[in-house]
């Protein structure tokens, strides 16, 4: 990968000269697994497998009921054929724009790889029993982060957000059992489409889609359910 070379030291340096050759690889129809759970396995694993950094990391892009749209990265928990799920409180600006409009995108920025997974679909509450399980399964502090952070809200600053945490840490010492506060839990994202993004030479990027013959709630490793098509960089 050949990265932007800095002009010398008197000349200025312009955002419009950074680039980067896109030559790390193709993606063929040929190439492509049978369904978008397999293929988006395949090069989840591929990003592990290099050491590529938070490979779960993915901006989430929502937009309100008045259509104001508002974009954050957060963290993959879960991948199966029903979609991708992620954890937040349900008073977060996501939240509030995912409960008035389910519409949403989702972003992996796979790029060390020259790659991007874009998902396209709709939003929907995991259940109670699903989010206890993944709570549990989470470090005591994180547990108690999450009641301390009414995310999204304004705070007077950060002491405020710290004494409410060492509050939690008296009431809740380690190893005591933390229970899931109730305006907190997860949003599954059932696809429409999902289309993996490889990076070529001179923009002409491979991008091919799957698309899901009855909308949303396709599942993903059903490959009957699913149609390829390859867009234009």
């Amino acid at each position: 990968m050949s990265l932007w070379t800095p002009p010398p030291e008197d000349s200025p340096r312009r955002l419009a000269d950074l680039r980067v050759h896109y030559d790390a690889g193709t993606l063929e129809e040929g190439d492509l697994a049978a369904t978008p759970f397999a293929q988006f396995q395949t090069w989840f694993d591929e990003a592990v497998a290099v050491g590529l950094p938070e490979p779960n990391a993915m901006i989430v892009s929502t937009a309100s009921v008045d259509a104001q749209p508002s974009a954050r990265t957060v963290l993959l928990k879960e991948a199966d054929a029903r979609g991708f799920v992620f954890y937040t409180n349900y008073g977060s600006r996501k939240s509030h724009d995912l409960s008035e409009n389910p519409g949403v995108s989702c972003v992996f920025p796979w790029f060390a790889m020259h790659r991007q997974v874009v998902v396209v679909g709709r939003a929907s509450r995991v259940s109670r029993d699903e989010a206890e399980e993944y709570f549990a399964s989470r470090p005591h502090g994180s547990r108690l982060g999450a009641w301390a952070s009414r995310q999204s809200t304004v705070i007077e600053g950060r002491e405020s957000l710290e004494a409410e945490y060492r509050r939690l840490q008296a009431e809740y010492p380690e190893g005591a059992d933390v229970p899931i506060p109730e305006f907190w839990g997860g949003w599954l994202v059932r696809p429409e489409s999902v289309e993996f993004w490889q990076g070529r030479e001179s923009r002409l990027h491979d991008r091919l889609r799957f698309v899901s013959s009855s909308g949303a709630g396709a599942a993903l490793d059903d490959p009957d359910a699913w149609t390829v098509e390859r867009l234009s960089p």
